[in-house]
């Protein structure tokens, strides 16, 4: 996620370099001026993204105070006039991602009202947080955890606006969970923190189970062992280890070594020498738990 204003008034497209490996990536956009988003997106599509997402879900002060973010789900008229003039500035898709609604709107109007005013303006795409996000009262974090969930108002939305290509993310933390939210008509499930703090039981399988791929299931040491020549090039680049490495330490979760992974990356990833030689000494680590 960057924001428009850093990208057109700051001239930061430094942030929005990425390694070809990534694809196909989004890149989501944070701002609430169609000219300033319509501008932004130009400099994502140039920089290669796949898709440029508009953040309407974002419940922090920072992002209430620049006027984007949640506090967009009571704008909506403003997000369409957002949306069409990205879609009119760009080729690739204009999606959003939103929340159920904001403090003491109720979701059960607010949120058809708001996904009719998207489609309206085009926007074909959305992915709903199906939580409110509480503006006043609670913290970012707490946004993520407290308000209570309702799956089902996503599913109803999909029955309301089948034309709408709607995923739904919040609280997902399995492969059955995705696969019971596609089977209910959603499609697609966007799954957050659980993929980032336990990736293999997430993405090892994702492609066999969801996508019907054919080919051989991975393991965590597979992805361990194709990141390293990634790690090589992000270190000839100016870059340190622990940049990488911290987004490495949930692979082994729940599995016998996982603490002895953690433990040496923990404490050698950020030392000025550190390089792949440590990553394949933590493998050994949990290799030794075998």
């Amino acid at each position: 996620m960057v924001t428009a204003p850093a990208l057109v008034r700051g001239g930061a497209v430094h942030l929005l370099d990425h390694s070809p490996a990534e694809h196909p990536v989004a890149l989501q956009l944070g701002g609430s001026d169609p000219v300033e988003l319509a501008q932004a997106a130009r400099l994502g599509e140039r920089a290669g993204y796949a898709e440029i997402n508009l953040n309407c879900g974002c419940p922090s002060d920072r992002v209430q105070s620049g006027t984007f973010g949640a506090v967009l789900m009571t704008q909506p008229a403003l997000v369409a006039d957002c949306v069409a003039a990205m879609r009119e500035a760009v080729d690739v898709n204009v999606t959003v991602k939103c929340r159920i609604g904001v403090d003491d709107q109720d979701p059960e109007t607010v949120l058809p009202d708001f996904l009719d005013h998207i489609a309206g303006a085009g926007c074909m795409r959305v992915i709903i947080h199906a939580r409110k996000a509480w503006l006043q009262g609670l913290s970012p974090k707490e946004n993520r955890d407290v308000p209570p969930l309702d799956h089902e108002l996503v599913v109803r939305m999909k029955r309301m606006f089948p034309g709408l290509h709607i995923s739904i993310n919040g609280g997902i933390g399995s492969l059955d969970e995705v696969q019971q939210f596609l089977d209910a008509g959603l499609d697609g499930v966007m799954v957050g923190r659980a993929a980032y703090h336990q990736p293999a039981d997430i993405l090892c399988a994702a492609d066999r189970r969801i996508f019907g791929a054919t080919t051989p299931e991975t393991s965590a040491e597979d992805a361990v062992r194709v990141m390293l020549p990634y790690i090589e090039a992000h270190l000839a680049q100016g870059g340190k280890l622990h940049q990488v490495t911290r987004h490495m330490l949930g692979l082994f979760a729940g599995r016998p070594g996982a603490r002895a992974w953690r433990r040496v990356l923990s404490e050698g990833a950020t030392r000025p020498e550190a390089g792949p030689e440590l990553v394949e000494r933590a493998l050994a680590e949990v290799a030794a738990f075998a």
